[in-house]
């Protein structure tokens, strides 16, 4: 099995912390977000990575090159510099690189403590998505999607279900993790593409499941919530 960190995002929020590195090399508990996922994907036996790159590729791949020293090898799928093609335009111009088994995502902007080895066998027959939620953050009140017949009052952890669309009772955030079907994208043209739409789709055709994560985990999208995490892991609460 493979995996895809998506490394692409300009970091517009995080600046003026990105305008010189990119948001996955930004570090916390002393070593960057991207080697945290690099590290977990090893320890789950997933040792073949893409990473997509848009923003400051050069020192991306300075720093991780082969990912020989993280115990991974890394395929490098390079967008126009500045011009991300957004998460699912990202797969599909690396789906040669990927190949045609199911493939573990995960953004390189997100930190948590997940053990991914259950990702290597999550996907049902007939199912392209399999997606990784968690409780709603501050920034995310209303959700992303709901999980059938779970409401997010009482949730079970790793407890799986068909994904659906979020309603008042079962609404839950998107983690940045997911595994996928390369089925999903293929077909496809490349160029700038959304990932929700073909979400949406594998849903209502019921392809879709998910499973909810109690945590921790924290989407690290501004310098506030950077400094918060690496604080917390420091002191050794999270």
């Amino acid at each position: 099995m493979k995996a895809m960190i998506l490394a692409a995002g300009l970091g517009t929020r995080m600046r003026p912390l990105t305008d010189d590195t990119p948001k996955p090399l930004l570090k916390v508990g002393g070593k960057p977000l991207i080697v945290w996922h690099l590290e977990a994907l090893r320890a789950a036996g997933v040792t073949q990575v893409v990473i997509n790159t848009a923003w400051l590729g050069k020192k991306l791949e300075q720093v991780l090159a082969d990912g020989r020293s993280f115990g991974v090898r890394i395929h490098w799928s390079h967008e126009p510099e500045g011009k991300p093609l957004e998460t699912a335009g990202g797969i599909v111009q690396a789906l040669s690189l990927i190949g045609n088994d199911p493939f573990i995502l995960v953004n390189g902007d997100i930190w948590l403590r997940y053990n991914m080895t259950a990702l290597r066998r999550v996907l049902a027959p007939g199912k392209q998505a399999h997606l990784v939620l968690v409780d709603n953050p501050e920034h995310n009140l209303a959700g992303d999607f709901g999980l059938q017949g779970i409401t997010s009052d009482a949730p079970v952890a790793k407890e799986q279900a068909l994904l659906t669309t979020k309603c008042e009772r079962s609404a839950f955030t998107y983690a940045g993790l997911a595994v996928y079907c390369p089925s999903l994208f293929q077909g496809l043209s490349k160029g700038v593409r959304p990932l929700a739409p073909l979400l949406h789709d594998a849903i209502a055709a019921g392809r879709a499941s998910g499973e909810y994560f109690p945590g921790p985990w924290v989407d690290v999208g501004t310098p506030q919530r950077l400094a918060d995490l690496d604080a917390a892991i420091c002191a050794r609460q999270i």
